[in-house]
């Protein structure tokens, strides 16, 4: 479930990021999240503590409970 939830959200992410034509340097900046960090979490490495989580919606001007709800509904 762990790995599912991981992919998921990794998923969400890129789409958010893609619809903006925002590159993972270009959501680095915005978000102040290494870029290496991003491309873990949208590879369903790493799932983003609730800070990042935070910072990455902030910066895709999303709140954070919008790619909450949107992980729950694929799982």
């Amino acid at each position: 479930m762990a790995n599912r939830v991981a992919r998921s959200f990794g998923s969400i992410l890129r789409q958010h990021r893609a619809e903006r034509g925002w590159s993972q340097q270009l959501l680095s900046l915005k978000s102040k999240v290494d870029r290496s960090y991003i491309s873990q979490i949208e590879s369903g490495i790493h799932v983003p503590t609730i800070t990042v989580l935070w910072r990455l919606a902030r910066a895709l001007e999303v709140s954070p409970s919008k790619l909450i709800v949107r992980l729950e509904r694929m799982l």
